[in-house]
């Protein structure tokens, strides 16, 4: 019986904690809209207005006698003073909404169409339009309650008071709505934002959920190809791009019915409706429900994200870098912003060995083998773009040598560092080509000669 409990509670928390990876989606996309956060502080205005009506009309509260004493407006005043701060949060509200829209612009015109998902999110955007929305729809609702003529005058003296407080806050959100939307546009701020994701992604990538560090491999690992074509594919549903997978999910399955999944593409990808997700073996275990569980753990999205995708921050960083170097805007300090932002990251993952991307149970045995990204891959997404647009840089040549030359300082693999040398090789050879300036050509070799040596050095 105490087995069967506790059987029981095991499932239960399996369960949980699947959903809860499932919720963190679903507060994604939430947080991703900008409607949610707004529709939320109405629906606590209309709350508000209803808890304060029914406490004026109880009339029993201590307080309540103070605030009438101390407002001399009486019902014709109250009339007033909600019709003037309900107008007037509309109308800000409004300002504010014409404002974001010209911040949205502004960004997807520098920066690329991408960032406008950090400005989506931002939840200060957010919460000071439904502040006002808020305090809008509350003054709105108590307007209708006042009663002019005897005898049945009516004047909730206590929701007033609120409006008021609503209205103050309403300018305090104000002065900080003017400052943080003169912020989040500037270029050193959203690098910021982009570079503060791209760190949390490095973090969950060595965290143990994507299998241990190295590539070794135990006995019993490998699959033959007679094995590999014997197994169930399991298809996507849906085209689109995979936001995000439950690893931890797919290991409870695997372990549950003996199985061993390989996971054939990583977040980020596309995926065509049809096309394999994942492989299991073996494919005479796969029944109809344990398909439909394991797609569960696969989110797809019509648009990529940066959870448990590193290559999409480190793509963002490197599209405002060549937004920056492009004849339209000629803003390489902030392109060589994105580069030191860029060589920060590199560093960081060329002193760490890689997850194997197999996971094993506690046992010990191989239960989830899946796509992993490789330092190489996310060395040509770094620095490939931006060398072929900035040739005829200086600045932005010199910065490039300068990231490589610190990042060799990091990295102690062979293949990374040989990596490293063929990058600054391509940056040297292909923007000398382009610029003509004697002294600008010697800068970009003694900058060259520095990466060399530093390579060299084991």
């Amino acid at each position: 019986m105490f087995t069967e409990a506790k059987v029981k509670i095991e499932l239960l928390k399996r369960r949980l904690q699947h959903k809860s990876f499932l919720l963190l989606r679903w507060q994604e996309r939430l947080l991703a809209g900008y409607w949610f956060v707004p529709s939320s502080m109405a629906i606590a205005a209309v709350a508000l207005s209803s808890v304060m009506l029914a406490i004026d009309r109880l009339n029993t509260a201590p307080w309540t006698g103070l605030i009438a004493e101390g407002y001399f407006g009486g019902p014709n005043g109250a009339l007033m003073l909600l019709s003037t701060v309900a107008g007037s949060t509309i109308t800000v509200a409004g300002t504010v909404f014409s404002v974001t829209l010209v911040a949205l612009a502004l960004a997807s015109q520098q920066f690329g169409p991408r960032v406008l998902r950090n400005f989506m999110q931002d939840i200060h955007y957010q919460s000071v339009l439904g502040t006002f929305v808020a305090t809008f729809i509350y003054c709105l609702l108590i307007l209708r309650t006042v009663r002019v003529d005897p005898p049945g005058t009516f004047v909730p003296h206590l929701s007033v008071a609120v409006a008021i407080l609503l209205a103050l806050a309403g300018i305090v959100v104000l002065i900080y709505f003017i400052h943080h939307a003169a912020t989040s546009i500037n270029a050193w701020h959203i690098i910021r934002e982009i570079s503060g994701e791209l760190e949390e992604n490095i973090i969950y990538m060595f965290s143990g959920a994507l299998g241990q560090a190295g590539s070794t491999t135990r006995s019993g690992d490998r699959i033959d190809r007679k094995d590999a074509q014997q197994g169930r594919s399991i298809p996507a549903q849906v085209s689109g791009y995979i936001r995000s997978i439950d690893y931890q999910h797919l290991l409870r399955l695997a372990r549950e019915h003996d199985l061993l999944l390989n996971v054939c593409l990583r977040p980020g990808k596309f995926v065509v409706s049809g096309s394999e997700l994942a492989i299991v073996w073996p494919a005479e275990r796969a029944s109809r429900r344990l398909i439909v569980q394991i797609s569960e753990a696969f989110i797809l999205g019509r648009e990529r994200t940066p959870f448990q995708d590193v290559e999409f921050s480190i793509k963002q960083l490197v599209e405002i870098a060549i937004r920056a170097i492009s004849p339209a805007i000629n803003d390489p300090f902030t392109a060589i912003r994105c580069i030191d932002q860029l060589c920060a990251a590199l560093c960081s993952l060329a002193e760490k060995d890689f997850p194997s991307g197999r996971i094993y149970d506690g046992d010990h045995r191989l239960r989830v083998m899946a796509d992993q990204v490789t330092f190489l891959e996310l060395l040509d997404d770094a620095f490939h773009q931006i060398r072929q647009y900035s040739r005829t840089d200086v600045a932005v040549t010199i910065r490039l040598l300068e990231a490589i030359t610190t990042i060799a300082e990091h990295a102690h693999l062979d293949m990374n560092r040989a990596a490293l040398l063929h990058h600054a090789e391509m940056i040297a050879s292909s923007q000398t080509a382009q610029i003509y300036e004697p002294f600008d050509r010697e800068d970009i070799a003694r900058q060259y000669g520095l990466a060399l040596q530093t390579l060299q050095q084991k």
